[in-house]
């Protein structure tokens, strides 16, 4: 069950739009993954989904979000939204106002410090404060080589960037002397608008839980078994022995996902696919799954929809008047206007 935690909200974050608009104590909200259907060798037919993601915005889903895929791997046979999450962001930044902007989840091991908080700053004052980022350590092998970094020593390099990345944002002139960076007489612009940019740890990106729960703003974990009731019971348990090891136990979000086949008949009950991978299942069945994750304390729930039979404007449009009724966006701190 969930802990009262209505007094706790992170101070951190009160102020923050995209955080705000997704997560709140004991309720939760539901957001789209990008992309909305697949890249099947074409970028041309990837064409039109800003559209519905405008659409997905005025339905008030909570978020959109990307992947953080830089190379195709054969292996593992998923490409992301191809473009890079950073640039794609900026993009759905400029065309849209209100809905928070969220990865799922950066690679932080990839890139230096300082390129994430240049590319993370930019697009939170570009999009007025939306911007929540899920952060992992990474677990394509091909990757690794292709940056000239040791895939075996990821663990270590996932924690120093998530230290150097607030250091450069939160800090004015830090003085920084590790492994990947001296700094001593420089500063990072633009900071954040409220200061900060909220990292949800993906999994355990290779870190002890009390790691995580000290660490991160948030948890994005995945779901598990997510065609039977016992499923999210099991997700209750890892959730509430991660809250446990929380500093204060301040309240802290847990989001998690699942790609869905949504099907046509609203009382079609939950079928795994793919050994898992997939959920096809009736409306009132992603109903019922999305309480029982409510229960055990999720507080956000990104859907894909991309491997679903039926087209993408059908799919969304009957998650916005069907579903998202039961687990409403939370109101947010007004974004501030600007025309940059």
């Amino acid at each position: 069950m969930i802990p009262n935690l209505e007094s706790r909200q992170s101070i951190a974050f009160a102020n923050h739009p995209g955080f705000r608009r997704m997560f709140a104590p004991g309720k939760l909200t539901v957001g789209l993954f990008l992309p909305l259907w697949q890249y099947e060798g074409s970028m041309e037919a990837m064409r039109g989904q800003v559209a519905l993601v405008k659409q997905a915005e005025q339905a008030k889903f909570a978020a959109v979000w990307v992947r953080d895929v830089p190379l195709h791997d054969p292996s593992f046979g998923d490409v992301g939204q191809v473009f890079d999450p950073f640039t794609y962001l900026s993009y759905l930044a400029a065309h849209t106002t209100t809905i928070s902007l969220a990865a799922g989840s950066a690679i932080f091991t990839l890139r230096h410090p300082i390129d994430l908080a240049k590319a993370a700053a930019s697009i939170d004052q570009l999009s007025n404060g939306r911007l929540v980022l899920g952060v992992a350590s990474g677990d394509r092998p091909i990757e690794f080589p292709a940056y000239g970094i040791q895939y075996e020593n990821r663990a270590e390099q996932f924690r120093e960037a998530i230290a150097l990345f607030r250091r450069y944002l939160e800090e004015s002139f830090p003085s920084i002397d590790s492994s990947i960076s001296q700094l001593n007489s420089g500063d990072l612009l633009p900071k954040p608008i409220t200061g900060s940019i909220p990292l949800l740890i993906t999994g355990s990106s290779r870190q002890s839980m009390e790691w995580v729960a000290a660490n991160g703003d948030g948890w994005l974990s995945y779901p598990g078994n997510t065609s039977s009731i016992s499923g999210a019971a099991q997700l209750g348990v890892r959730i509430e022995e991660w809250r446990k090891l929380i500093p204060d136990q301040m309240f802290k979000p847990h989001a998690t996902n699942e790609w869905i086949d949504l099907s046509d008949n609203p009382d079609e009950p939950p079928t795994p696919l793919r050994g898992g991978f997939i959920l096809r299942v009736g409306r009132r069945g992603l109903i019922d799954l999305l309480k029982r994750w409510q229960s055990v304390g999720v507080n956000h729930a990104a859907l894909g929809v991309q491997h679903g039979r039926r087209p993408a404007s059908e799919v969304t449009a009957e998650l916005a008047e069907e579903v998202l009724p039961h687990f409403p966006t939370h109101v947010a701190p007004a974004p501030i206007v600007e025309a940059w």
